[in-house]
C-alpha cells in the first residue's frame, strides 16, 4: 500500500491490545488473505473444527 496506517481508519486496538484491521483497510489492500479476519469484506470465514466431548461448554 505504501502509505502509513491510520488508527481508527485502517485499524484499531481491541480490548486485549491487539491490532485489528478494518474492512476499509482490507478493501484498500485489494484481496482476501483467507485468515478469517474479523472485518473481512470479502465474506471469507474460517471453518471451525468441531469441539470434542466436553469442549465448548
Amino acid at each position: 500500500m505504501g502509505q502509513p496506517l491510520k488508527e481508527g481508519e485502517d485499524y484499531y486496538l481491541n480490548e486485549q491490545g491487539l491490532l485489528v484491521f478494518t474492512a476499509s483497510y482490507h478493501l484498500k489492500r485489494g484481496y482476501c488473505c483467507q485468515n478469517g479476519c474479523r472485518h473481512c469484506p470479502y465474506g471469507y470465514r474460517k471453518k471451525r473444527q468441531d469441539a470434542g466431548p466436553g469442549e465448548g461448554k
